[in-house]
C-alpha cells in the first residue's frame, strides 16, 4: 500500500465503547492501513495532534453513546486551523440523541465537514472500501 495509508482512530468525548474500536483497528490493519488507535474518551485536540504527528491521511471518529453531535462539532474547523486542510474525516455509530433518519444525520455531519458518515451496524469493510476509494489506493 502507498505511503499515505495512515489513519487516526478513536472514540470521541466521554464515550468508552472499546470493543467496536478494537474491531475497527484490527480490520483496518488487516486491510493494510497503519492505524494510530487513540482508544476511548478522545478529545478533538488529541485527534488533531495525532494526525499531525503521524502525517495521517484520515481521522476516523466513532461514538456510540449518542452525543457525537456535540463532541464532533467544530472538528473540521480545528483541523483547518491546524493546517490539516486535506485530511479526511469519517464518523460512525450512534451519533445523535433522539429519533432522526439516517439521511438527516448524514446531512448534519456533512454540514459539520465530515467526508463520510456511517450508521450503527456498518461493517468495517464498508469504511475500508470507502477509504481506499477516497485515497485512490
Amino acid at each position: 500500500m502507498p505511503e499515505n495509508n495512515k489513519i487516526v482512530l478513536g472514540v470521541i468525548g466521554s464515550d468508552v465503547h472499546a470493543v467496536g474500536n478494537k474491531i475497527l483497528e484490527m480490520s483496518f490493519q488487516e486491510a493494510g492501513f497503519q492505524v494510530i488507535n487513540l482508544g476511548v474518551m478522545v478529545s478533538q485536540e488529541e485527534f488533531i495532534h495525532a494526525a499531525i504527528e503521524s502525517d495521517a491521511a484520515a481521522i476516523m471518529v466513532s461514538s456510540l453513546y449518542g452525543h457525537g453531535e456535540m463532541d464532533c462539532r467544530g472538528l473540521r474547523e480545528k483541523c483547518l486551523e491546524a493546517g490539516l486542510e486535506d485530511i479526511l474525516l469519517y464518523v460512525g455509530g450512534n451519533l445523535v440523541v433522539g429519533k432522526r433518519t439516517f439521511k438527516e444525520v448524514e446531512e448534519l455531519y456533512a454540514k459539520m465537514g465530515f467526508d463520510r458518515v456511517y450508521p450503527p451496524g456498518t461493517l468495517p469493510e464498508d469504511g475500508i472500501a470507502d477509504l481506499k476509494r477516497d485515497l485512490n489506493l
